[in-house]
């Protein structure tokens, strides 16, 4: 990748040495994706096994709900969503037959459920790790941090897909999914005083896109032009962000995402999220400001399946 820093080898015995030398206070930025955001739960194993815990967590959409477990739960986050991820179901957090209102397709009740069993505290400025969830403003497009204040409804706006989900009037805003403006917060979280960042992001839009052409079907073309929408956001932000400080985006090896109302990949995301993530800590070397990803030849589930690593 022609002006950017990749990852360098270093001797196996540091195999935190990248995670260490990162300026602090350092940020996670956990960004959106629905089910998708199982590999997520891969990530944290790979940094909670290398003894990382972040000074502030900013999430958006279900990396909301990601980051406020890790910031409840500083290491030992993994183990707890691993659990929820690999048991959740569809109906879980999008029963049928259960219209919310007018706004929306399906009610909150399956998310409220799901936070209340998280082990949270009711206010975000209880949380041991200071954090921020995304959403945004419906009436303005402007993206809100919510960083102090009530956490359920702080949650819940930042996962509010417009349609699916209901909006949340919050200090007289009406709130929705964080993802429409910031699907990865790095911006947020470098708004919030961090001095480098380490990034979780899923999805096919994250990295890399493959140059293909659709199938010419209205849903073909329309998902592949919000694969490339979300894309460019991603990008535009992380090299942005990346001018400033270390941006460092931690890879999943997940060739072949699920459709987003499948949850009965989780085990497969999270475990060859773990691997994949895990080895690039291990060869991961900081020099100073700079965006810090896997290039081109990082391991995929297929790659890794060829090596020998159980998934």
């Amino acid at each position: 990748m022609t002006g950017e820093n990749v990852t360098r080898p270093v001797p196996s015995s540091q195999p935190t040495k990248g995670l260490g030398a990162l300026p602090r206070p350092v940020a996670v930025a956990v960004g959106g994706g629905g089910v998708l955001g199982a590999a997520h739960v891969g990530v944290g194993y790979a940094l909670e096994h290398r003894k990382f815990v972040p000074d502030l967590i900013v999430g958006t959409s279900v990396g909301a709900l990601t980051g406020a477990i890790a910031a409840a739960h500083p290491d030992r986050a993994a183990p707890w969503l691993d659990q929820v991820w690999t048991n959740l179901r569809r109906r879980d957090v999008f029963p049928l037959g259960y219209l919310s209102s007018r706004a929306s397709v399906f009610t909150d009740r399956g998310l409220r459920r799901l936070i209340a069993r998280s082990g949270l505290p009711s206010r975000i400025e209880q949380l041991p790790v200071p954090f921020t969830a995304v959403a945004m403003d419906l009436v303005t497009g402007a993206e809100v941090g919510l960083d102090h204040g009530d956490l359920e409804s702080a949650l819940l706006a930042s996962a509010a897909i417009p349609g699916a989900l209901p909006p949340v009037v919050r200090d007289g805003r009406t709130l929705v999914d964080g993802g429409l403006i910031a699907y990865v917060p790095v911006r947020a979280a470098e708004r919030a005083g961090a001095a480098s960042v380490v990034v979780l992001s899923t999805g096919p839009s994250s990295w890399p896109v493959r140059p293909t052409l659709p199938r010419r079907r209205p849903g073909a073309i329309a998902s592949r032009a919000a694969v490339l929408q979300v894309h460019h956001q991603i990008e535009g932000d992380l090299h942005d962000v990346a001018q400033r400080i270390p941006t460092v985006v931690l890879p999943t090896g997940v060739d072949e995402w699920p459709a987003p109302w499948d949850f009965g990949h989780s085990q497969r995301l999270i475990s060859t999220a773990s691997v994949t993530a895990g080895h690039f800590l291990d060869r991961l070397h900081i020099s100073g400001a700079g965006l810090y990803r896997a290039d081109d030849h990082a391991p995929t589930s297929a790659d890794l399946s060829r090596s020998g690593v159980a998934l």
